[in-house]
């Protein structure tokens, strides 16, 4: 007997029990569902794991008006789509010319110590392990204080570019 079929009213405390199984149910169908998705969809994709020393690295040119020496490598994705994400690397005391990203960028620093500012907030320090997000246009200016290159992991939303901005 369904709840509610009868056209009948019941109570909340009758109806919680049936409410909870049903969403149970669709919960767990969802579940099913979308993992079967997944398995598809992921069946032939390997996971990987790369350092930026590893062999398996290859590293191309920045775009030119970023510091001679810069190194960006594509980890994973192809970086004219959505969804890369490249190791960049840049020599210890140079400057990240103003610039913004059509994407989000979501940016882990791998070495190095590096300061970042975004146009309208305070700058902050980056070093290793250190999260930093930064808004789909919003121009920023970066420098590497350490001796050593700084590194940094950055996943984009959108397919990868870097555009020179100038006051």
């Amino acid at each position: 007997m369904m709840p509610f079929s009868s056209g009948r009213q019941i109570s909340a405390s009758q109806a919680q029990p049936w409410l909870r199984q049903m969403l149970l149910a669709t919960a767990a169908l969802t579940a099913l569902a979308l993992g079967t998705v997944r398995v598809q969809a992921g069946g032939t994709e390997k996971a990987i794991t790369r350092t930026p020393d590893d062999p398996a690295v290859v590293w191309g040119p920045c775009p030119a008006f970023l510091p001679k020496g810069c190194g960006l490598a594509v980890l994973h994705g192809d970086p004219a789509k959505e969804n890369a994400d490249v190791f960049l690397k840049v020599p210890g005391g140079s400057v990240l010319a103003h610039h913004k990203h059509t994407s989000a960028e979501r940016i882990v620093l791998i070495s190095g110590e590096l300061d970042v500012r975004y146009d309208g907030q305070q700058s902050a320090r980056l070093r290793p392990g250190t999260y930093a997000y930064g808004p789909a246009g919003v121009p920023h200016v970066a420098t590497c204080f350490s001796k050593q290159p700084c590194v940094l992991f950055i996943a984009f939303v959108q397919p990868v570019d870097a555009i020179p901005v100038t006051h």
